[in-house]
């Protein structure tokens, strides 16, 4: 694991998972490798009530009523959709669902303007074709329909960020749970038929910010249980994501350095602050194009971490975590320049004043990160 740059999450926790297994004795729908319990287990860690050998870590942080009914909605024969902002964990998800169920999230496809019908159904070896013609050796599936053939987890991610064409196509294999192929013969045993097994379903992921590009049509709409995953406004819940999110990182990029609490509080409270100001302005040229979303927050850290690792002390300083933030958030020049000088000057000096810490540090360097910016 240690030569990959991201190990997916069937991998990264591959130990956990064959422990769980090797524990679980409640009843498992289909060809799931874990009973509902423990995907949920997986997914939202153990507690001491549980009775547990040892202890399993929490890697979702969000409602429990979220995840299971998302385990129930893939226990049945619909898919699963997983809506809301951007950052709020929807992939995340997917991916930790997908791992515990039939132990491979890596079947995905990435639904963009230029998705094809092909990457849900299949297309085709041309080289191969050249030289035998089309048969099944020569087609190459898609990721849907490998999930179909070994009944496992599909994922869809941006589902309406792929045209009304490719939407139609998911909405058939939904439904009619096998993929035609009209190019090859038949004897009669539907050899030109791709069924799928039981346990196959898919999750699709979906950006709220996204509506009006390629609206979901009332059929496929019925062809899924939607499960809207809200923005993190809890600031334990989001400290919690945070933290473990930044320690990951750490780990992977073996960096020994500590984040002082101090300035996670800080980090929050500035977002906490930029995202009231935005929900109480009065156009969009005085919000920030940033969704300042966990994910987002998560970067901001990831990025005075790395600076202060590579570039300063190996000790992350208020001031690197204002250059960090202003830096990330900037992506119109002068509006968002203009909104992050007008928050500091009208949120962060009052409260430097007021409460010190690391207050002031951090009023400076946002400064000269805007002045440089200017």
């Amino acid at each position: 694991m240690s030569d990959l740059l991201r190990a997916p999450a069937e991998i990264k926790y591959a130990e956990e998972l064959d422990w769980l297994e090797s524990i679980d004795d409640g009843p498992k729908p289909f060809s799931w490798r874990l009973s509902p319990k423990m995907v949920r287990l997986f997914i939202l860690g153990s507690e001491r009530s549980d009775g547990l050998e040892r202890e399993v870590s929490q890697k979702w942080f969000g409602d429990r009523s979220f995840v299971e009914r998302s385990i129930v909605t893939l226990a049945s024969d619909r898919g699963l959709l997983l809506i809301g902002d951007p950052g709020t964990g929807k992939s995340w998800l997917a991916e930790l669902l997908s791992a515990a169920i039939c132990r491979n999230s890596t079947l995905v496809v990435q639904g963009t303007a230029g998705t094809t019908e092909d990457h849900i159904k299949y297309s085709w070896n041309v080289s191969m074709v050249i030289a035998k013609g089309q048969s099944r050796e020569s087609m190459i599936p898609s990721p849907i329909m490998t999930a179909m053939e070994g009944g496992s987890i599909g994922r869809f991610e941006e589902l309406t960020r792929s045209t009304s064409d490719v939407q139609d196509a998911l909405i058939s294999v939904l439904s009619e749970k096998y993929i035609s192929v009209p190019e090859l013969e038949s004897d009669g045993g539907g050899d030109n038929i791709v069924f799928a097994k039981p346990g196959f379903s898919v999750i699709a992921t979906a950006n709220s910010r996204d509506r009006g590009v390629n609206d979901l049509s009332s059929a496929l709409k019925r062809r899924f249980n939607f499960v809207r995953i809200p923005v993190v406004t809890n600031k334990k819940s989001e400290a919690e994501i945070v933290r473990f999110r930044t320690e990951e990182l750490l780990r992977r990029h073996a960096i020994d350095l500590d984040v002082p609490p101090t300035l996670l509080d800080v980090l929050l409270q500035s977002f906490a602050d930029l995202r009231a100001t935005s929900a109480a302005a009065g156009s969009d040229d005085e919000k920030l194009e940033s969704a300042l979303s966990t994910a987002e927050q998560i970067g901001v850290l990831e990025d005075a971490v790395l600076h202060s690792t590579f570039f300063g002390e190996r000790t992350l300083t208020a001031r690197t975590l204002a250059a960090s933030l202003v830096g990330s958030l900037t992506r119109r020049e002068p509006e968002d320049l203009a909104i992050l000088n007008k928050y500091l000057h009208g949120v962060v000096e009052p409260r430097s004043k007021e409460k010190g810490g690391s207050w002031p540090e951090f009023l400076e360097g946002g400064r000269d990160a805007i002045a440089t910016l200017s």
